[in-house]
Protein backbone atom coordinates (compact mmCIF):
# COMPACT_ATOMS: atom_id res chain seq x y z
CA UNK A 1 0.00 0.00 0.00
CA UNK A 2 1.26 3.21 -1.14
CA UNK A 3 1.14 6.05 1.93
CA UNK A 4 0.39 9.57 1.01
CA UNK A 5 1.76 12.13 3.19
CA UNK A 6 -0.13 15.44 3.52
CA UNK A 7 -1.67 18.56 5.01
CA UNK A 8 -5.41 18.42 3.84
CA UNK A 9 -5.40 22.45 3.68
CA UNK A 10 -2.59 22.56 1.29
CA UNK A 11 -3.83 23.06 -2.39
CA UNK A 12 -0.93 20.84 -3.71
CA UNK A 13 -1.59 18.09 -1.64
CA UNK A 14 -5.40 18.02 -2.87
CA UNK A 15 -4.29 18.92 -6.29
CA UNK A 16 -2.21 15.94 -5.75
CA UNK A 17 -5.20 13.32 -3.93
CA UNK A 18 -7.19 14.18 -7.04
CA UNK A 19 -4.73 12.99 -9.47
CA UNK A 20 -4.31 9.93 -7.41
CA UNK A 21 -8.16 9.12 -7.59
CA UNK A 22 -8.47 9.92 -10.63
CA UNK A 23 -6.14 6.87 -12.12
CA UNK A 24 -7.36 4.52 -9.07
CA UNK A 25 -4.17 4.08 -7.33
CA UNK A 26 -4.97 3.08 -3.85
CA UNK A 27 -3.18 4.63 -1.06
CA UNK A 28 -3.95 5.17 2.52
CA UNK A 29 -3.89 8.99 3.67
CA UNK A 30 -1.92 10.41 6.86
CA UNK A 31 -2.14 14.00 7.93
CA UNK A 32 1.50 15.50 8.20
CA UNK A 33 0.69 18.04 11.22
CA UNK A 34 -0.86 15.33 13.66
CA UNK A 35 1.09 12.20 12.40
CA UNK A 36 4.55 13.81 12.18
CA UNK A 37 7.47 11.51 10.32
CA UNK A 38 9.75 10.29 13.10
CA UNK A 39 13.45 11.29 12.29
CA UNK A 40 13.91 6.70 11.45
CA UNK A 41 10.95 7.43 9.02
CA UNK A 42 12.59 10.74 7.06
CA UNK A 43 16.15 8.53 6.85
CA UNK A 44 14.50 5.83 5.28
CA UNK A 45 12.25 8.06 2.81
CA UNK A 46 15.34 10.04 2.11
CA UNK A 47 17.24 7.22 1.18
CA UNK A 48 14.70 5.63 -1.02
CA UNK A 49 13.81 8.70 -2.99
CA UNK A 50 17.69 9.24 -3.65
CA UNK A 51 17.30 13.35 -3.57
CA UNK A 52 19.09 15.52 -1.68
CA UNK A 53 17.89 15.66 2.14
CA UNK A 54 17.17 19.59 1.03
CA UNK A 55 14.51 18.62 -1.17
CA UNK A 56 12.45 17.33 1.99
CA UNK A 57 12.08 20.89 3.73
CA UNK A 58 9.19 23.09 2.52
CA UNK A 59 10.89 26.14 1.48
CA UNK A 60 8.04 27.87 0.93
CA UNK A 61 6.88 27.27 4.04
CA UNK A 62 6.42 30.29 7.16
CA UNK A 63 8.28 28.29 9.51
CA UNK A 64 11.11 27.66 6.89
CA UNK A 65 11.57 31.42 6.83
CA UNK A 66 10.82 32.35 10.18
CA UNK A 67 13.36 29.86 11.20
CA UNK A 68 16.06 31.46 8.28
CA UNK A 69 16.95 27.85 7.55
CA UNK A 70 17.71 28.73 3.75
CA UNK A 71 20.67 30.60 5.94
CA UNK A 72 21.34 27.48 8.41
CA UNK A 73 20.66 24.45 6.61
CA UNK A 74 23.90 24.27 4.47
CA UNK A 75 26.03 24.80 8.16
CA UNK A 76 23.42 21.79 10.02
CA UNK A 77 24.39 18.17 9.92
CA UNK A 78 22.66 15.60 8.20
CA UNK A 79 21.56 14.30 11.98
CA UNK A 80 20.39 17.86 13.01
CA UNK A 81 18.54 18.17 10.20
CA UNK A 82 16.55 14.95 10.08
CA UNK A 83 15.65 16.00 13.71
CA UNK A 84 14.34 19.14 12.89
CA UNK A 85 12.18 18.01 9.94
CA UNK A 86 10.73 15.61 12.85
CA UNK A 87 9.75 18.11 15.40
CA UNK A 88 7.20 19.66 13.09
CA UNK A 89 5.22 18.35 9.99
CA UNK A 90 4.96 21.90 8.59
CA UNK A 91 8.85 21.84 8.11
CA UNK A 92 8.19 19.03 5.52
CA UNK A 93 7.84 19.21 1.98
CA UNK A 94 4.21 17.54 1.28
CA UNK A 95 2.88 15.71 -0.15
CA UNK A 96 5.14 12.41 0.28
CA UNK A 97 3.90 9.46 -1.71
CA UNK A 98 5.78 6.53 -0.19
CA UNK A 99 5.93 3.22 -2.08
CA UNK A 100 7.67 0.12 -1.23
CA UNK A 101 11.02 1.40 -3.41
CA UNK A 102 10.41 4.26 -4.02
CA UNK A 103 9.50 8.08 -2.49
CA UNK A 104 8.20 11.19 -4.12
CA UNK A 105 8.66 14.34 -2.92
CA UNK A 106 5.87 16.89 -3.73
CA UNK A 107 3.43 17.39 -6.80
CA UNK A 108 5.19 17.17 -9.92
CA UNK A 109 2.50 15.65 -12.35
CA UNK A 110 5.42 14.27 -14.84
CA UNK A 111 6.93 13.07 -12.35
CA UNK A 112 4.26 11.14 -10.73
CA UNK A 113 3.11 9.82 -14.65
CA UNK A 114 6.43 8.53 -15.30
CA UNK A 115 6.04 6.82 -11.96
CA UNK A 116 2.69 5.13 -12.44
CA UNK A 117 1.16 5.79 -15.79
CA UNK A 118 4.88 4.92 -17.91
CA UNK A 119 5.30 2.11 -16.00
CA UNK A 120 1.77 0.17 -16.31
CA UNK A 121 2.63 0.53 -19.80
CA UNK A 122 5.81 -0.87 -19.90
CA UNK A 123 4.73 -3.97 -18.07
Amino acid sequence: MILFVEYPKCTTCQRAKKWLDSHNIEYSSRHIKEENPTEEELREWHEKSGLPLKRFFNTSGMLYKSMSLKDRLPDMSEKEQYELLAEDGMLVKRPLLVGDDFVLVGFREKEWEKRFIEQEEEE
